[in-house]
């Protein structure tokens, strides 16, 4: 048996001639595998979020497809393999809450088993980052093929964008501006083909990061999931994979604290989801790369949003492929000195600028011009003062310029079920100054910090014509939701937080532009509130959620689990058979 000159991992299982690479080969050949794929060249994990409760990855078994054609074409030996497929569209009551199962599923299907470099399919919002954090915990040789967005929905002839489409005709249908039959014949042209939303959500979002920090080949985010040149991308991920495995380009020479620093500044010019400040720093935490609410503020604020899509713009995914995708974004970035590290290495062994220096834009109505942007400063805010001590979060470009700045008395909902009952109530004290403040959604609270920060607004300030209020909470918003929403408060309500001390009534100033997020009470009034507030115990009945409860970070550190921060490296177990 002819063993490669470097010295794959996958030889501690196949690579002997003794009792252990007897079963471990005989075991696989019970699959038809004959003996020349053991002859030494690199197996290659494809780690696969597949799943039909997950209808953003339902396709991923003819992605897998054109990955293994790839795989066997540069010589590599192919291995499927499933994990936790975290959906957000079905899983209840977040899957939020299972990211970290997902990424512990990844970490340890990975470690223990014989790959030596493994391609990640994601594409639903949170297998993007799962499969980041746990291929970086064992630091292989790792790339990422996304699922790509679904087709433009259709409505009465126009275009509606999913997750945006529900949030506006769900207003629309409150106010008295739709019927329900209008409302629900929307339900079949939102969602028209295979694939993740094709707003700028979390899942396109998450998609344009891990293109942006360089682990997936140029034009992997905005390719439509029904292109056949998705399947090409598929292809030629495989190919390339066998290659870093030959060369050992793991994860740590590519998510660099440069490549972090590139992704910050290009979520603001793509307009992507206050979920990407969550996830970057999990990944990051999972590699050893230092990142901070703070850097957010200095490396994205001041970034124009080139990007003209939906939620804040008009445009949809499909028109952002045809337009030129990311690498017409990063181009444009790095033309005007606003890419921070070109040189950053990507997984094709070239420099990010060497792959998007050349790159066209067919439209300059979709990805405009740094003289004509979408919003003059569209990255993410940053909050902090006595409400939020350790931060919150807002997306000025899906916001309401004028309220950017404000100041209005609390309307307090203590839970999500207590919101319920009480927004549409008609003698609600509730007003267009109104600020609407939401607590316990946290990480702790929910459990998992669900996507409810995008509260509705109340019905009888709807049929007045009011489109937008500016809404607190320690929750998460849909990347396709709009508004301006403040987000992730930290500490939380349920850890604790100063959240938890807010009363109907309270002023609540919120600037932008200061960064300042300030309830409006003595200290000593806060502390005395708090004292009687405490912080909510985990869950008695046991489960993922007891462990989830005790061990999550709160969001300003990426609320993954806090034994799970680190990377653990990739050698193979001690003990075998």
């Amino acid at each position: 048996m002819s063993i490669s000159k470097r010295k794959l991992r996958s030889a501690e299982w196949f690579g002997t001639a003794d009792k252990n690479g007897f079963m471990y080969r005989s075991w696989m050949k019970n699959q038809g595998i004959p003996s020349h794929a053991f002859d030494g060249r690199p197996v290659i994990g494809i780690c696969n979020t597949w799943s039909e409760l997950t209808p953003c990855n339902a396709h991923f078994r003819k992605i897998a497809d054109h990955v293994k054609r790839g795989v066997y074409e540069a010589g590599g030996f192919p291995v499927e393999f499933p994990v936790f497929s975290n959906g957000e569209s079905n899983l209840r009551p977040t899957a939020m809450l299972t990211r970290n199962l997902a990424a512990m599923d990844v970490e340890e299907a990975i470690r223990g088993n014989p790959i030596d470099a493994v391609v990640l399919l994601a594409g639903c919002d949170k297998t993007t980052p799962a499969l980041l954090m746990g291929a970086a915990s064992c630091d292989v040789p790792a790339l990422v093929v996304s699922g790509g967005p679904m087709l433009n929905g259709k409505l009465d002839g126009r275009n509606i964008g999913s997750g945006t489409a529900v949030w506006q005709l769900h207003e629309s249908l409150k106010a008295g501006e739709i019927d329900l039959h209008q409302f629900l014949s929307a339900e079949a042209g939102m969602s028209r083909s295979a694939g993740t939303c094709n707003t700028m959500g979390t899942a396109s979002t998450m998609a344009c990061m891990a293109e942006a920090l360089g682990v997936t080949l140029p034009h992997n985010a905005a390719i439509p999931a029904v292109d056949a040149r998705r399947y090409v991308l598929a292809h030629l991920s495989g190919s390339r994979i066998v290659e870093m495995a030959q060369e050992d380009l793991r994860l740590s020479r590519i998510l660099t604290r440069q490549a972090f620093e590139n992704a910050i500044r290009a979520n603001a010019a793509i307009g992507g989801s206050t979920n990407a400040v969550i996830h970057l720093k999990a990944i990051a935490g999972r590699i050893g790369v230092p990142l901070a609410l703070e850097d957010w503020t200095r490396i994205g604020r001041g970034t124009p949003t080139l990007v003209d899509l939906m939620p804040s713009g008009r445009f949809l995914m499909e028109e952002f492929y045809y337009a030129g995708g990311l690498p017409a974004v990063l181009r444009r970035l790095g033309e005007h000195g606003l890419l921070p590290h070109p040189g950053a290495l990507t997984i094709n062994g070239k420099t990010l600028w060497d792959n998007v220096r050349e790159a066209p834009c067919h439209d300059d109505e979709v990805i405009r011009p740094l003289s004509r942007p979408l919003v003059p400063d569209g990255g993410i805010c940053v909050l902090r003062g006595n409400l939020a001590p350790r931060g919150a979060v807002l997306k000025p470009s899906a916001a309401t310029p004028a309220l950017l700045r404000h100041r209005g008395r609390a309307v307090v909902f203590e839970t999500l079920e207590h919101y319920k009952e009480r927004i549409a109530d008609e003698s609600l004290d509730v007003d267009a100054n109104s600020v609407l403040v939401l607590k316990r959604c946290g990480p702790r609270g929910y459990p998992g910090m669900a996507e409810v920060g995008n509260m509705g607004l109340p019905p009888k300030l709807l049929r007045q014509g009011i489109k937008d209020m500016v809404r607190i909470s320690d929750a998460r918003m849909s990347g396709t939701a709009y508004g301006t929403v403040v987000l992730h408060v930290a500490p939380e309500a349920a850890a604790g937080g100063p959240l938890a001390a807010v009363r109907d009534g309270d002023w609540i100033e919120l600037d932008c532009e200061a960064g300042r997020l300030h309830l409006d009470i003595s200290d000593e009034e806060l502390a005395a509130r708090l004292a009687e507030c405490p912080a909510m115990p985990a869950p008695a009945d046991g489960g993922y959620r007891k462990l989830y409860v005790e061990h999550v970070l709160q969001a300003d550190e990426g609320c993954d689990l806090d034994f799970l921060v680190g990377c653990r490296g990739h050698a193979v177990p001690r003990h075998s058979h």
